[in-house]
């Protein structure tokens, strides 16, 4: 049983074998820097700050030569794996290796603002749910879809009822696995663990999560998740 007392073991899978060519940068993304600490580092350090997350498993590229030289990477509570070219790939092999846990966490390599209080709202789902849900942040900006082909607006769309998905994304481990597996054999188009589970019929539940949990895609991106790092620390140092 974990330091969480009674509580179900969660165990985490990070997937980072992508090579994020929209930072147009010399090395993958999850690598570029933040103060002392990578983004996957920052990102990883959020999920051990909670008891209930004892393990964390990452999937790399079997090119990847960076994690491995990561101080993080010496962490007895890490394991890593190799990931495969989609996204899903990465994440099944992670799952390959998370045991018997009963519950999985997947979160994104580029997204180091997790905020602490977010994470603990999303995990207590476990005491409720037997599908589990994601962090996502409800829609602000009005949306417009495009013409075909076209830069130039078709229609705007109604915002109501729409939100944005982040990560971590929290699933009973037998039902990710077998909904990712059904989904990849059907040739389904799977963006996050989330529209897995919706392929194969299931509803998971939205936690309202910060609007600051940003995912580091573009250039520009890095210098907000520093700032908003940076106000992070701010705040516990008060």
């Amino acid at each position: 049983m974990n330091n969480a007392g009674s509580l179900p073991e969660i165990i985490a899978v990070v997937p980072a074998a992508g090579i994020g060519s929209r930072m147009q940068a010399q090395c993958p993304k999850q690598y570029l820097t933040i103060g002392h600490q990578t983004l996957i580092e920052h990102a990883i350090t959020a999920l051990l700050r909670h008891p209930r997350i004892n393990r964390v498993i990452v999937a790399v590229s079997p090119q990847d030569t960076h994690f491995r030289q990561l101080p993080i990477a010496a962490d007895r509570r890490i394991n890593v794996v190799s990931g495969g070219s989609e996204r899903a790939d990465s994440v099944l092999a992670g799952l390959e290796c998370a045991g018997d846990a009963q519950w999985v966490l997947v979160h994104d390599a580029a997204r180091p603002c997790l905020h602490q209080d977010d994470l603990a709202r999303l995990l207590a789902i476990t005491a409720t749910s037997k599908v589990g849900g994601i962090l996502a942040a409800p829609v602000r900006d009005t949306m417009k879809r495009a013409e075909a082909g076209v830069a130039a607006v078709a229609h705007t769309v109604d915002r109501q009822n729409l939100w944005h998905a982040l990560t971590p994304q929290l699933f009973p481990l037998a039902l990710l696995k077998a909904c990712l597996s059904r989904a990849l054999r059907e040739g389904a188009t799977i963006t996050d663990e989330a529209s897995a589970l919706e392929y194969c019929g299931y509803h998971p539940q939205l936690v309202t999560g910060r609007a600051d949990n940003i995912k580091v895609t573009q250039p520009e991106d890095l210098a907000l998740a520093a700032f908003y790092l940076s106000h992070f620390l701010t705040q516990e140092s008060a």
